[in-house]
């Protein structure tokens, strides 16, 4: 009798913990961005930019350099 409790009870909270696992595994698939997008390969007419640095961007660079001459105490080199 003790052993079918036992029994009854471990099937129950099995039961109980995968419904709570797959409520949590819901709820974050939920609030993640859609990837399939990023995943998808482009198609062959499609040429996708190099993706760079801040360092290698020209506008970035100008932008920059403007921003330390206007500084009153601008960095030696």
């Amino acid at each position: 009798m003790v052993v079918l409790l036992f029994v009854v009870t471990l099937a129950g909270a099995l039961v109980i913990g995968f419904l709570l696992w797959k409520a949590m595994n819901v709820e974050r698939q939920s609030s993640r961005p859609d990837l399939r997008h990023v995943l998808r390969r482009p198609s062959a007419g499609t040429v996708r930019s190099r993706a760079s640095g801040p360092d290698d961007d020209p506008e970035f660079l100008r932008h920059l350099d403007e921003t330390v001459r206007r500084r009153k105490d601008p960095p030696t080199s």
